[in-house]
């Protein structure tokens, strides 16, 4: 839980992050494990110290996102592992979403674990992919908290640890899932442009 005055401040942070892992996920993999360690690091440690002063919760918030930042970036490999199983996750809920319904837990473990292997087998393009649109979700609530809306502020406070990655950050607004997935898009071309650019000059240099 983030004091009503860092509101702000956190939905900034998710705006910046989001995009910075959106358009340049790939090439700054480390970075964002770091951004993304830092965050879930901070709601964690928050979550479970729960309410206090707004001091305590602050020092709390920076000491345990230094701390999953550190260890997201020393698990480099699990840092793709979960990258895949998350994406697996996503699609799981996604899928049963539209039916109006949950998946069973099992379902959500099988997608997760289908994912973690695919992510080992094809690091580079999961990477992308799922920095991409993870990113540009990360980005649109940090956005949308920014601008006002409840959901999405909710999710930069922190209230509840899991809202900062809402399926619908603005539950009734048919729009909010275009404007993901074009912004997705766009971060995923990107990304794939500059990959190979990269690799040309790196052989060239050599």
């Amino acid at each position: 839980m983030v004091p009503a005055t860092f509101q702000i401040p956190a939905a900034a942070i998710l705006l910046a992050g989001g995009l910075v892992a959106c358009f340049a996920g790939y090439r700054m993999f480390r970075l964002v494990l770091g951004i993304y360690g830092f965050i879930l690091g901070a709601l964690l440690a928050t979550s479970v110290a729960g309410a206090g002063s707004t001091t305590t919760l602050v020092i709390t918030a920076i000491v345990g996102g230094v701390i999953g930042a550190v260890i997201l970036n020393l698990a480099y490999f699990l840092g793709v592992v979960l990258l895949g199983a998350a994406i697996g996750a996503m699609i799981a809920t996604m899928i049963w979403g539209r039916s109006g319904s949950e998946p069973h837990v099992l379902v959500v473990i099988l997608f997760a674990v289908v994912g973690a292997v695919a992510a080992m087998q094809l690091q580079r393009y999961v990477i992308v992919t799922g920095t991409a649109f993870g990113g540009a979700w990360t980005a649109l609530v940090g956005a949308l908290a920014l601008a006002g809306d409840r959901a999405a502020a909710a999710a930069a406070s922190a209230n509840n640890v899991w809202v900062v990655y809402p399926l619908d950050p603005a539950p009734g607004r048919r729009w909010v899932i275009p404007v993901w997935l074009a912004l997705g898009l766009a971060g995923l071309v990107v990304q794939l442009k500059r990959g190979p650019a990269k690799a040309a000059k790196a052989k060239k240099k050599k």
